[in-house]
């Protein structure tokens, strides 16, 4: 068995996410975990909130809040927000912690001194009325290009061209709205990221499984204009991990803090020392996970991230991992597969936080039940192309493939039993031609369904358990016990016996997609899913572990339809305003 390390791309803390955030990094991380872990793989799955940054000062200047207060405050927000999703983290960390502040300093110490560090004197735009440096995304005015009065200061969003806060005319501050600006030399520190463009360009020539969109962005950023460019790693801010080298000052660096994007996918490595500590255990735990001279050289790294994540992922962040191990003294784990996913669009546009268009997760999960969400984003999830939400098409997934597919078998098969055997499974009869043709049926399909998990395709792997939902039902429909059971009470009992088997294999199989259903199922069936999660290696065997007697309850309803007057109000509600 394998050791898969899993890590999502970390939600920033600037607020509730929306469902395409959800599906880009943290949903789909969850899904292969858990299959990961039911076939018996040794998994760590690893999340944190990202912290730092202009955007978590203003918003905890909106909220009246000290911006230590409103990010320990979000925390818990995305926090019961995963839980509420059953995203199955092994830890769920802050980019903050103490162990990130640490590692942060220790990486950048161990760049300088490899020469991947060095001081440039930069002109940035001050705001007298914010007494404050202005990243180019808080400088806001219009396009020269295109004449759109609302461009940032690093990219005009109308016409898409990349700009610098000196290139916008009648130039302003986003955050107050001030243009008392004024250009200012201010110290930084750069990552040398060009001297590192070679080795990163045969690292990732090497990656000929990973998915077309990551490898194409990397070689982008490799090769568009003059190549990959060294990166400023710090900010004039207050909050942040303040810059030192390892344990040491960093003379001329006083008052500044790493930038949020050099310190951001440290955090992985970060929360997993956090999670050795909250777990009890000694550095280690973790350092198994991350230093291949400490037990990482066995370990399958995979991460999950939406598009925009992976430049950093593929070229900054690796540039940080192979410059600490200039000399051979920390080799650090490299990622060995990146999943990448495009967007989610809400009805043909953008989700929008300000213009209430879109459902964001808390919203979610007061309108239904999360394996309704879970079941049609991971289904339709953007994987080589972008995906539109409609109410529609999420109507028809949850009426069509919950509803009338897994959930009417259930409740067939359920009661049918309760009314004609009582609620255990019933005793007599043999297997069939039917029974032995679906068993062949879900050795294909199960087959095929691991191996889309393997590939990371994840709308096939959904697809093809719904085909094992429909099996099930066509079974019955051949099977007919109603009708069996008037004159061959024996042959009537083995088919539902035969369907009783096939709703724990349904919840053991379906449980990557729809977590809480499966518990519902087994808790019908009076079995503890923590001991019932057994992969299905053997069909036959697992289409008899149930014994004759044994007792079921018959559950209620386990997905209610979405009426078409329920569909139009809730199209309605989150159309968003003008």
């Amino acid at each position: 068995m394998a050791r898969i390390l899993i890590t999502s791309a970390l939600p920033y803390i600037n607020g509730v996410k929306h469902l395409g955030n959800l599906v880009g990094s943290q949903l789909p991380s969850d899904a292969y975990a858990r299959v990961m872990r039911q076939r018996g793989h040794e998994v760590l799955l690893i999340c944190a909130t990202d912290e730092h940054g202009t955007p978590a000062e203003l918003a905890a200047a909106k909220a009246g809040l000290p911006v230590a207060e409103y990010c320990a405050r979000m925390h818990e927000v995305q926090k019961a927000l995963a839980d509420g999703f059953a995203l199955s983290f092994d830890h769920f960390g802050r980019s903050s912690s103490a162990r990130n502040h640490a590692l942060t300093q220790h990486m950048a110490g161990r760049l300088a001194e490899a020469g991947l560090i060095e001081e440039r004197m930069e002109r940035q735009v001050y705001s007298r009325a914010d007494g404050r440096f202005l990243p180019d995304r808080y400088i806001e005015g219009t396009c020269p290009n295109c004449g759109y009065d609302k461009a940032r200061g690093d990219q005009c969003e109308n016409c898409t061209k990349q700009l610098d806060p000196t290139d916008l005319v009648n130039p302003r501050s986003a955050i107050s709205g001030s243009t008392d600006l004024e250009v200012r030399e201010t110290k930084h520190l750069y990552l040398r990221q060009s001297a590192m463009r070679e080795r990163l360009r045969a690292w990732i020539d090497s990656k000929t499984d990973w998915p077309v969109l990551a490898t194409s962005i990397a070689r982008k950023w490799l090769d568009d204009g003059e190549g990959l460019q060294d990166r400023g790693i710090t900010r004039d801010l207050d909050w942040g991990i303040p810059v030192r080298k390892g344990t040491e000052p960093w003379p001329g660096m006083e008052g500044k803090v790493f930038y949020v994007w050099f310190d951001a996918p440290i955090e992985y490595i970060a929360a997993t020392a956090e999670w050795a500590d909250a777990t009890g255990q000694d550095d280690s735990a973790w350092l198994r996970w991350w230093r291949e001279d400490k037990g990482a050289h066995d370990v399958r790294y995979v991460q999950f991230m939406a598009k925009d994540n992976i430049p950093f992922h593929t070229l900054s962040f690796p540039v940080t991992l192979m410059g600490a191990n200039f000399d051979g003294a920390e080799p650090w784990k490299l990622v060995d597969y990146i999943k990448g996913f495009n967007w989610l669009t809400y009805q043909g546009g953008k989700f929008s936080t300000s213009q209430g268009r879109g459902v964001f997760m808390d919203q979610a999960l007061e309108i239904l039940p999360a394996d309704c969400w879970r079941w049609w984003l991971l289904a339709n999830a953007p994987e080589s192309s972008d995906s539109d939400f409609t109410w529609d098409a999420f109507q028809n997934g949850v009426n069509k493939d919950l509803a009338d597919v897994l959930g009417n078998f259930v409740s067939r098969v359920t009661k049918f039993c309760r009314s004609r055997f009582g609620e255990q499974v019933p005793a007599g009869g043999a297997w069939g031609e039917a029974e032995r043709a679906l068993v062949e049926e879900l050795r294909r399909r199960l087959a095929a369904y691991e191996a889309h998990w393997d590939a990371l395709e994840i709308r096939k792997a959904a697809a093809e358990l719904r085909a094992m939902w429909v099996a099930g039902n066509e079974y019955l429909q051949r099977a007919e016990p109603w009708a069996r059971f008037k004159t061959d009470p024996e042959t009537a009992a083995a088919a539902i016996r035969f369907a009783l088997n096939l709703t724990r294999l349904y919840a053991i199989v379906s449980r990557p997609f729809i977590p809480q259903t499966s518990d519902r199922i087994f808790a019908a069936l009076r079995l503890a899913p923590e001991t019932e999660r057994d992969w299905p290696r053997d069909v036959e065997a697992a289409l008899r572990a149930l014994p004759e007697g044994h007792a079921f309850e018959t559950p209620p309803t386990l997905f209610a339809k979405i009426t078409d007057e329920q569909r139009a109000e809730l199209e309605a509600r989150f159309a968003g305003v003008d």
